[in-house]
């Protein structure tokens, strides 16, 4: 029997046992009164661990740390500060993994806590804003506590949560959290310009969020039946939409459906996004999967680094003592775009970083691989692009050393002229 509440009755210890073990919904899907209502009263209940995948509500920090055992694949979002505390485990793992590892046991998921959209008249709440894990947290765990959001799009796909398997229902009326569209610099146009050329007509998108996915989606609005096959998706997409340019016609799967596992962005693409069937909510089993990947062709895949080194080894996690970023569903795309007939995976990343002071070509990196060299197809600079498949190790870096900013292009030449007369 579901227990119906409101957020000033909440009582956690009326549902928690010391010890459990907790799994939230991540990013926009973040259940905000509950995450707020457990960092108030975990320390009466007993020590508890908790683990969600990102976090762009502001309200986990060191603090947060301190009250609860947090673990996470990263440091995306918020997440940053509680890593430079000390206070965060890093679990490794690609997002296709967190739902499997949950199944199994690996991630620890006695309570779920969930942000949905109120129910239709079946009685069936739509996960709204984050389908990715959610769904094997709700199966695992023990008790699901769902923050009832009237303003939380009733999303279509693979969404459906029934009332009946809440054991505690908490109402409320306030705004998920938004996440703004970034600044646009000069530098973000000019690797936007660079990697926009590789997608074409017909070609299939997955791109994340961030000024760099900004500027690319704004220049693409003279191209024709663009699909949308992607972990996460922002405002950019209503923009394509509206402009008559995202079809999702040349798919041979999901035709005329834009596929994601999470709207990352503003009211304006929730509201779209509600009751629309254009926009198909998926699991991360489904969206990451190799499985359906390999079924697309003209997959483009735009992800992020921190560093490349001269072989094309990826570092999208660490810069020396600093954990930044993760591993997130890079893998899973880069694999797909590079392996798709017709597509193309691209790296992007500024040229430098602090700066200036430091060059993000590199002669070694300075944190783990991310992304193994043998995955990786295209890395792109405001210096231009560096199309790595199918090179030697030498040439490789010879083309790497081409897209670097000048000022460090005669030490890197030297690093990549060993490599040359080595032949690896």
């Amino acid at each position: 029997m579901t227990v119906s509440t409101d957020a000033h009755r909440l009582d956690l210890a009326q549902f928690l046992r010391p010890g459990d073990r907790i799994v939230w919904g991540q990013a926009c899907g973040e259940p905000t009164t509950l995450v707020e209502a457990l960092l108030a009263q975990a320390e009466g209940i007993g020590r508890l661990s908790a683990f969600t995948a990102t976090s762009f509500s502001g309200l986990l920090n060191a603090e947060a740390g301190r009250r609860l055992n947090l673990s996470s694949m990263g440091t995306i979002g918020a997440l940053r500060e509680v890593a430079a505390a000390g206070r965060l485990g890093i679990v490794p793992c690609h997002v296709s993994q967190i739902g499997p590892m949950i199944e199994q046991g690996l991630i620890g998921c006695d309570v779920a806590m969930v942000q949905v959209s109120p129910a239709d008249a079946e009685g069936n709440h739509s996960v709204g804003l984050i389908s990715d894990h959610v769904h094997a947290a709700v199966a695992k765990a023990r008790v699901l506590i769902a923050e009832v959001n009237e303003r939380v799009p009733y999303t279509l796909g693979d969404t459906a949560l029934p009332a009946a398997r809440i054991d505690c229902a908490v109402h409320v009326a306030r705004t998920p959290v938004e996440v703004l569209p970034a600044q646009i610099t000069a530098t973000d146009l000019a690797i936007a310009k660079i990697a926009a050329a590789y997608i074409e007509d017909g070609a299939v998108l997955q791109i994340g969020i961030g000024a760099v996915p900004d500027a690319i989606l704004r220049l693409l609005l003279d191209r024709r039946d663009l699909g949308v096959h992607s972990g996460m998706i922002g405002d950019g997409l209503v923009d394509l939409v509206e402009a008559g340019v995202l079809t999702n016609a040349a798919k041979p799967i999901d035709t005329g459906i834009s596929i994601t596992g999470a709207l990352i962005g503003t009211r304006r693409l929730y509201d779209f996004a509600h009751r629309n069937p254009l926009i198909g909510m998926r699991r991360s089993t489904y969206t990451h999967s190799e499985a359906t990947l390999s079924r697309l062709n003209r997959l483009v895949t735009i992800n992020s680094a921190l560093e490349v080194d001269l072989t094309g080894q990826v570092n999208a996690e660490q810069s020396g003592a600093q954990y930044m970023g993760g591993t997130g569903g890079q893998v899973d795309y880069v694999r797909a775009g590079s392996r798709s007939p017709g597509g193309h995976s691209i790296i992007v990343l500024p040229a430098t970083a602090k700066g200036g002071k430091l060059s993000r070509i590199a002669a070694a990196l300075s944190g783990p691989v991310t992304t193994a060299r043998s995955e990786v197809d295209v890395v792109v600079t405001e210096f231009g692009a560096a199309e790595l498949k199918g090179q030697t190790l030498g040439e490789r870096a010879r083309r790497l050393v081409a897209i670097a900013h000048p000022d460090f292009r005669e030490e890197l030449d030297q690093a990549a002229h060993a490599i040359q007369r080595r032949g690896f």
